[in-house]
């Protein structure tokens, strides 16, 4: 039946799940504080610090690669994607967004695993810096509310 409730809630209970967090460090400062966000509020949401795993790659071009990896190894319950895309000059900012974008959703279908795309795409720093807190913290309850559902689904 189309819109009818099936009982699943929008849990945001992280407690026994297992978080992998991928973040590219090119704009440092503006990914560091994403994933700072980004952990803090699933530790909020009862995930336990020792289940999170946070890597670091070079930039969001390699998010997906590493995503892969943790997909891979079956130990997550969901995943977090963490990046910021600053437009340039150049045709390299729509590159970049449109493949890392497309990446992410990729090892997500074909992991059938959860992966919170919190990749910026902005066209200059100070909407980066905007948005940094709320999409850390997006990020974090996406995760957890999208491993919640799976788990009810599968």
């Amino acid at each position: 039946m189309q819109g009818a409730d099936k009982g699943h809630s929008n849990r945001l209970d992280g407690h026994d799940l297992r978080v992998g967090i991928v973040q590219a460090r090119f704009n440092d400062a503006l990914t560091s504080r994403l994933a700072e966000v980004c952990i803090d509020e699933l530790l909020k949401l009862g995930v336990n610090r020792k289940h999170i795993e946070h890597v670091t790659v070079p930039g969001a071009l390699e998010v997906s690669v590493a995503l892969q990896a943790m997909a891979d190894s079956e130990r997550f319950d969901a995943l977090v994607a963490l990046g910021c895309i600053i437009r340039g000059e150049t045709y390299h900012f729509e590159l970049v967004a449109n493949e890392s974008g497309a990446a992410v959703t990729r090892v997500s279908l074909d992991h059938h695993v959860p992966i919170a795309n919190a990749i910026l795409t902005v066209e200059n720093q100070a909407q980066a810096e905007a948005r940094v807190e709320e999409k850390g913290r997006d990020a974090a309850r996406v995760a957890v509310e999208m491993a919640n559902l799976l788990d009810d689904l599968l």
